[in-house]
């Protein structure tokens, strides 16, 4: 029997990755779930997997988690030293799901002491790669991707020669606003950002996908990861959301990866790995579908890429400030602090400003140096943020 642990149980990367361990009971003893205000989701799912333990992120929810999982058996506890302690758990293998700079501790936990991490919190990546990438190499782990994309090009290059690999190209749906004319998405709301065309996630992140920051982040990660050079690295706008991503190989040939907009099939491929397994997902119908297409993203509607590219070229601690910055801009937006449009122009000052201060190329060797930039990155666009709200 498997042991695993899931942190970010109660988002929907969490929710689907329960629902696969949920389908084959006999499989898995569940270590440690995570989560954050949804403590109702939290319990349940402690309770029907039978977990060892169940962590909030919040202490101020301790007492209420205690409550819902009274007589169950399952441990309780709460707050970051909470969810760091969880990852300490020893587990076969552990889903880091959590959104956002918080997952970074958790990941690097569980590679620390040895164990699989299906990474599906790029974050992790691209506040801290290199950290993260040597830590799992120090203590002999596996870091298998769960993004799709990421996934997708994982599956691609299985028996293949590494040296032979040209480019890897990764594919965005364009999110809600991809036809919309560039005056409109000024006025753009949270609520029409969240309204993804193809996929179900959360708020965070459908609108992260809709400015296409989402994918900004995955070409950081996939530079990360994979160790390409930035000006092999592509993203494509794929309206369909039915090719993952490419790998083009030094013979001209393209490995496309194809599959429906299910994120089972990535968290699947990651939970069964190296094998196989069938999986509850749609069979794709190929004369249904009719056509697949392609187009350049608009650099003028999606500043977040030329973003990304910068931070590429910087490496250090540019990542950490980039995500640290977007992380602030998308809550102001939620906030309705400031419009759409005015999330990339807070990153872009914090990247420039801290540029000048402190000089991003600092390597990010370790956590505290990590931790620091985030804290002052943070700072920074808080401060980016009150300027645009005073513009408003």
């Amino acid at each position: 029997m498997r042991s695993v642990s899931i942190f970010g149980a109660t988002g929907s990367i969490g929710g689907n990755t329960i629902d696969l361990i949920a389908r084959a009971p006999g499989e898995y003893r569940v270590v440690a779930l995570t989560g954050g205000a949804n403590i109702a989701g939290l319990a349940a799912a402690a309770r029907a997997l039978r977990a060892e333990v169940a962590v909030t992120a919040d202490p101020a929810r301790l007492d209420d988690l205690r409550a819902a999982l009274a007589g169950s058996g399952v441990e309780a506890a709460a707050g970051p030293a909470a969810i760091a302690e969880a990852a300490d758990r020893p587990a076969d293998w552990t889903m880091s799901a959590i959104v956002g700079a918080a997952g970074l501790v958790p990941s690097l936990r569980t590679v620390a002491r040895g164990g699989t991490l299906a990474l599906a919190n790029k974050e992790s990546l691209v506040c801290a790669g290199p950290l993260l990438m040597a830590t799992a190499r120090a203590a002999g782990a596996r870091i298998l991707p769960v993004d799709s994309e990421h996934s997708a090009v994982f599956q691609a290059l299985a028996g293949e020669d590494a040296a032979a690999v040209e480019r890897i190209i990764i594919t965005a749906s364009g999110g809600p606003f991809r036809d919309w004319p560039i005056e409109r998405l000024a006025t753009a709301t949270p609520e029409q950002a969240v309204a993804h065309p193809n996929w179900s996630m959360g708020q965070r992140i459908s609108i992260d996908s809709a400015s296409l920051f989402n994918k900004a982040l995955e070409l950081i990660e996939t530079r990360e990861y994979f160790g390409l050079e930035p000006e092999r690295i592509e993203a494509v706008v794929h309206p369909q959301s039915i090719v993952h991503a490419l790998v083009g190989f030094s013979d001209g040939a393209l490995m496309a990866h194809l599959g429906p907009p299910d994120m089972r099939h990535a968290i699947g491929y990651a939970l069964h790995w190296p094998a196989r397994r069938e999986l509850p997902v749609q069979r794709l119908d190929l004369a249904a579908l009719g056509r697949l297409t392609f187009e350049a993203p608009d650099p003028v509607r999606f500043p977040a890429l030329r973003l990304a590219r910068a931070v590429m070229a910087t490496r250090g601690l540019a990542g950490a400030a980039f995500n640290a910055a977007k992380e602030v801009a998308l809550d102001a937006f939620i906030a309705r602090r400031i419009g759409f449009l005015d999330m990339a122009g807070v990153v872009e000052t914090v990247l420039d400003r801290l540029s000048a201060e402190t000089g991003l190329q600092i390597a990010a060797e370790s956590l505290e140096n990590v931790l620091a930039i985030d804290h002052l990155a943070r700072r920074r666009a808080a401060e980016a943020v009150a300027t645009k709200a005073g513009q408003r």
